[in-house]
């Protein structure tokens, strides 16, 4: 069946409070979903971010990130005022959020409303802190002590809270436990709140396809709690780490940091951790984009300590075997491989037999070269198909930017005469496509240009910022964008 949807982070919804929450205005940006016609919201990962602010790199695979609860639902709860609220400084600017004022203000506005909403005697919260209490405990101890260091990396905590001796973790649970508490206390908002919109987006027929990185942070609860799970020394410092070799983009490659899995112990196991996540995973979304698919294939091992990725070697994944299991343990899962770059024969064969659906990208079309799988009358149905991705440029800002004979190779194939609505010609060329599913990032629907890019990466400081206006997404962009789904046998169902 074919079908469409919009890329459009949680944190670039509109709202009062610096950045996208699940507030008012993202059930109506879910309201403009439904009058355009779409299947699907795609969102980026939705844990809790540190230094960067990158949703790739969280403190937890499991938790959920607190600036996205909204603070409009504990002022209608009483637990917090509009004055205290107000009081707070989260940035003045509707277009881009301000992490550090974020950071400063938010913590602030939940503890207070924790400590006046006296929640541990609530029967639900705790029922949920059971429920969860496989990756709660832990995560909620690990944010505890980790202020307890002026948030340092595990790495760096005393040696026995660091190597979790069980009397350590018995002194740390005491000291801190309002602390603890404050923590599941986020973690129960966002799941409670999530899950209403969540609910809310299925009872209009919209699934929510949701983003996972294939590695966790080094600085995470996962890593900490896990440690048997991932390459790491006696010391519990990495081996290896995870990145990309140089290519044509970034001569020194791409150095993650990632601890990298020890697949042996997780065939051993018969990836019982994997299970869990993807068991999760589904909790939270309805379909699961796997980010750096090719790792499962075959992954890059840079040694640690190295300041770029030039020296590393590829290693074994666990290929077919870990989909074997998730396919026998959890049913018949929707998945998308997130299947950019360069690809080896042994990747494709791999995604081929998975039956997954892989990436198709537009902005990668137009290499006037070289014939390329990305033109569009190359794609086979299997296939999502998306203008760009959050690592992408706008369809704006790259068109301007590209050279003279791309752009006039892409005018050609396109049909693109003069420079207005440039972007609704890859849109259309997108919808058009045999691929099963379309998904065009919001910008583009907006013809924003470069100052609407979501990531560029291998950067810091600029990225994860865009937002995009309140009452941007009229009712006349909704009927236009319903009138193209429509046309290209799209509509939702």
């Amino acid at each position: 069946m074919r079908k469409s949807g919009i890329l459009m982070p949680v944190s670039s919804i509109p709202s009062r409070y610096g950045i996208g929450t699940f507030s008012r205005q993202a059930y109506a940006f879910i309201d403009s979903l439904e009058k355009a016609g779409q299947s699907y919201w795609q969102i980026l990962p939705l844990g809790p971010t540190g230094y960067g602010d990158s949703p790739y790199q969280s403190f937890s695979t499991f938790a959920g990130n607190p600036y996205y609860i909204d603070l409009e639902a504990l002022i209608e709860a009483g637990w917090l005022t509009r004055a205290d609220c107000d009081s707070c400084d989260f940035g003045d600017d509707d277009e881009y959020i301000d992490y550090e004022k974020i950071y400063l203000s938010r913590f602030k506005a939940l503890k207070k409303a924790f400590r006046n909403s006296r929640i541990g005697k609530e029967a639900e919260f705790q029922a949920f802190v059971r429920e969860n209490s496989d990756w709660l405990d832990d995560y909620a101890l690990y944010m505890a002590v980790k202020n307890s260091f002026d948030g340092v990396s595990w790495s760096e905590w005393d040696e026995d809270i660091k190597l979790r001796r069980p009397a350590a973790l018995k002194r740390y649970r005491e000291k801190y436990a309002e602390e603890v508490d404050f923590y599941r206390f986020q973690q129960y908002l966002f799941a409670k709140q999530w899950f209403a919109l969540k609910a809310y987006a299925n009872g209009k027929g919209i699934e929510i396809i949701g983003d996972i990185p294939i590695y966790v942070a080094f600085d995470s609860a996962d890593t900490w709690a896990n440690p048997e799970l991932f390459q790491l020394d006696e010391t519990l410092a990495p081996v290896a780490v995870a990145g990309c070799p140089p290519d044509s983009f970034s001569a020194t490659g791409q150095l993650w940091g990632n601890p990298l899995y020890r697949w042996d112990y997780h065939k051993k196991t018969g990836y019982a951790w994997w299970l869990r996540r993807m068991a999760y995973c589904y909790k939270l979304y309805d379909v699961v984009r796997i980010d750096h698919f090719r790792g499962f294939d075959e992954y890059y091992s840079i040694p640690y300590g190295d300041e770029t990725a030039e020296f590393g070697h590829w290693e074994k994944g666990p290929g077919y075997d870990i989909f074997q299991v998730i396919k026998t343990n959890l049913g018949k899962k929707a998945v998308i491989a997130e299947d950019l770059g360069f690809l080896t024969k042994s990747v494709i064969n791999l995604v081929k037999k998975t039956g997954y659906p892989g990436m198709k990208i537009l902005q990668f079309a137009f290499d006037s070269r070289e014939e390329n799988d990305y033109l569009p009358h190359n794609y086979t149905a299997n296939s999502i198909v998306y203008t760009g991705t959050h690592d992408n440029d706008t369809t704006l800002g790259w068109f301007s930017q590209l050279n003279r004979k791309d752009k006039k190779f892409a005018r050609r194939y396109l049909n693109i005469r003069g420079n207005k609505d440039v972007q609704w010609a890859f849109i259309r060329a997108a919808m058009a496509s045999v691929s099963d599913t379309c998904v065009i990032p919001m910008q583009d629907y907006l013809g924003l240009g470069p100052e609407a890019r979501i990531n560029i990466p291998s950067t810091l400081g600029t990225n994860w910022k865009w937002r995009m206006r309140e009452g941007a997404f009229t009712d006349e962009l909704a009927e236009r964008i319903c009138g193209m789904t429509k046309l290209y046998g799209r509509l939702r169902q």
